[in-house]
C-alpha cells in the first residue's frame, strides 16, 4: 500500500510573462509572491490556497495549469494514474509527468510537503493488482 495527495497547482507561464503572472495571481489570490531558493523557475504564492502549493512556474512553452500528486511511493503511485487512464509523457527519474484523459499534465513527485500535513491528509490506497 502506498499514500498520496494533491500537493500542489502550477500556473505555467511563458518565462518573458512570468514575473507579471506571478504579481497578478499573487493579488488574485492575496497572497505574497515569493521566489523558491534553488528553483528559480517557481514563484510560490504563499497563502493563496491552505495545506497547498500554489506556484507560477516559467515554462517554455505555452500557458496552462498543472498539478501535482506527491506520494511516499512514486512507481506505485505512477501504476495507479496510469490504471485509471493517464499516460506517461516523461519520466525524469524521481518524479514522473503523466498526461490524463481529456488532456491535462499532472506530476508525480515525492513528499514534498511538511512531513505531519502528509500524514494527515494522504489517501492510503491499495496495491495494483
Amino acid at each position: 500500500m502506498h499514500r498520496s495527495r494533491l500537493f500542489g497547482i502550477f500556473i505555467d507561464t511563458p518565462s518573458a510573462e512570468t514575473p507579471a503572472a506571478a504579481s497578478f495571481w499573487a493579488g488574485a489570490f492575496g497572497a505574497t509572491a515569493t521566489p523558491v531558493p534553488g528553483e528559480e523557475e517557481f514563484i510560490a504564492l504563499v497563502g493563496a490556497l491552505p495545506g497547498l502549493a500554489v506556484d507560477v512556474q516559467s515554462v517554455d512553452d505555452a500557458p496552462r495549469y498543472h498539478v501535482d500528486m506527491e506520494t511516499d511511493d512514486v512507481p506505485a503511485e505512477t501504476a495507479r494514474l496510469l490504471a485509471l487512464g493517464a499516460t506517461m509523457v516523461a519520466d525524469h527519474g524521481g518524479h514522473k509527468t503523466l498526461r490524463a484523459p481529456g488532456g491535462h499534465l499532472l506530476c508525480v513527485v515525492p513528499v514534498q510537503s511538511d512531513q505531519r500535513l502528509f500524514e494527515t491528509t494522504a489517501r492510503t490506497w491499495p496495491p495494483i493488482d
